[in-house]
């Protein structure tokens, strides 16, 4: 018997990820009505790091060009990961509708059906600003440029993305359970990307604590920040910490798979 592929085994989810795209652009006028309003979105965010430092020179050891590269990462991030796996928040709707049931039928590992059943290529609106902002930090900021900074950069947007995609997977599988608790989980989604866009040094350090070593965003973008910039940092943010960002994807993802795997043990069908 020949061995399949890996090519061979990605075929369905491309072929399924094609045909989302497809959709999503057969409607020209109300696509590029989803981008303009997704980049809205990434334009208010934006504006709110604006008047701050409008209105202060410093806020939490930042200054603004520092503080739009921890925006950048954190929004460049943030909307990968809602990008692929974004609409796992949508988990509750799929149940009620017995859509789960039939992603159980298929020969297919449920979570990634899940992660291909939708692509929003809206959210390319918001991802272009995060882009925009990113280019304006890097080539404006301070920066010792060296290929460990290259690297760390790099190191950050993907791990980043991973922990934001743990986030939304972990609130997932929640839902298995909670059914009708997306506002709940919510609060570590969106509330987690909101914290990834701070300075850490605003908030308390019980909170810092949550947001670094629970619900790991402090590593999206703050922490990678201080080391990029050549920033002291503080007892709770060293430089050195940056290096840690892929071990922290990894623990989240590990969390998040422990989860997914209770979630999907524990679901026993809409009952149809």
């Amino acid at each position: 018997m020949a061995e399949v592929t890996m090519s061979e085994r990605l075929r369905p989810y491309r072929v399924l990820l094609a045909s989302r795209a497809r959709a999503q652009m057969q409607y020209r006028a109300s696509f590029v009505t989803d981008i303009l309003g997704t980049v809205g979105v990434g334009l208010a965010e934006f504006a709110e790091v604006w008047v701050i430092f409008h209105n202060v020179d410093v806020l939490g050891g930042l200054d603004f060009t520092a503080a739009l590269l921890v925006f950048a990462l954190s929004n460049l991030a943030f909307s990968l990961a809602d990008m692929f796996v974004g609409h796992l928040d949508q988990l509750p709707r799929y149940i009620r509708a017995g859509q789960v049931d039939a992603f159980y039928v298929r020969p297919l590992p449920l979570l990634a059906q899940l992660m291909t059943s939708d692509l929003s290529l809206r959210r390319v609106g918001r991802l272009t600003v995060a882009l925009v902002a990113l280019t304006v930090a890097l080539t404006t900021a301070d920066i010792a440029w060296s290929v460990g900074t290259v690297v760390l950069i790099v190191l950050t947007v993907v791990s980043g993305t991973a922990i934001f995609s743990a986030l939304f997977t972990a609130a997932g599988g929640l839902q298995f359970f909670l059914v009708d608790g997306a506002e709940f989980t919510n609060a570590f989604t969106y509330g987690g990307s909101y914290a990834a866009q701070q300075s850490q040094q605003v908030f308390p350090d019980p909170l810092r604590i949550f947001w670094t070593f629970v619900i790991p965003t402090a590593f999206v973008a703050y922490i990678p920040a201080v080391a990029i910039l050549g920033l002291p940092g503080d007892h709770l943010a060293p430089p050195w910490l940056a290096w840690c960002t892929p071990l922290a994807a990894l623990l989240a993802w590990a969390i998040a798979g422990l989860c997914w795997r209770l979630g999907t043990r524990h679901y026993q069908g809409a009952g149809g």
